[in-house]
């Protein structure tokens, strides 16, 4: 049995407001950047109007929090200083 690497990153999103996309755009992003470093990235159907991102089950960013969506060079940043702090993000960093 193979064992599930960590970090784990949910994104929880709302399907009736059809955040699917987003959602996707976002594990992509994370998985080019972070590739080696997370071990699964879950995409959670929820309701609500909720856009969730954890990261080892701590709340890394809400919309409903924010009243905004994440921007993929802050996230990008919000995951970075959880599972890897001193790993430089290049052009995301500035």
């Amino acid at each position: 049995m193979k064992k599930i690497l960590v970090p784990r990153i949910e994104i929880h999103y709302c399907t009736q407001c059809r955040f699917i996309l987003r959602a996707t755009w976002i594990a992509q992003e994370l998985l080019m950047t972070f590739a080696e470093k997370i071990g699964e990235i879950a995409l959670i159907p929820s309701s609500g109007g909720e856009f969730i991102i954890f990261c080892d089950s701590k709340k890394i960013f809400s919309r409903k929090e924010k009243g905004r969506f994440p921007e993929s060079k802050e996230l990008k940043q919000l995951i970075r200083d959880e599972i890897d702090p001193s790993r430089s993000l290049g052009h995301s960093d500035e």
